[in-house]
């Protein structure tokens, strides 16, 4: 029986999609919307900008803030609440490493611009590939 469902997401429509999904099939599940903020780099964007951020974690929040509105938003809809957490890091390792505390991953297809899924490889498939646990990939 799945228990803890883990829903990776950004601000995509497919991610909203995951998270619809994980909700309707695992109604008993308690869910959990990871986001994850990639690692300070030059090609990163706003990511850069936690590193020379006062407050880091702060900075992590404010970077999360709009996914989880979204995340909540959704579980409303459904009459339920979900579990929020924001890391930092490569999005796929960082996904793989929680998908170890839960019984299952809902994932969309894939997220973000073309050239993000370019230049940082295709998360959904990377996780499909390494997670501990069952990954449903929706579309």
């Amino acid at each position: 029986m799945v228990e803890r469902v883990l829903v990776p997401m950004d601000d995509s429509d497919l991610a909203e999609r995951a998270l619809r999904y994980a909700l309707d099939v695992h109604r008993d599940a308690d869910i959990t919307v990871l986001h994850v903020v990639g690692e300070p780099s030059g090609m990163m964007g706003a990511a850069t900008g936690i590193a020379l951020a006062d407050d880091s974690e702060e900075r992590v929040r404010e970077l999360s803030e709009d996914v989880f509105e979204r995340a909540g938003r959704i579980a409303t809809e459904h009459g339920v609440t979900v579990n929020v957490e924001s890391e930092v890091g490569s999005p796929a390792s960082r996904i793989v490493e929680r998908a170890e505390d839960f019984d299952a991953v809902v994932i969309g297809t894939h997220s973000g611009s073309l050239a993000d899924r370019l230049l940082v490889g295709n998360v959904a498939k990377s996780v499909f590939q390494h997670s501990p646990v069952t990954v449903t990939v929706v579309r």
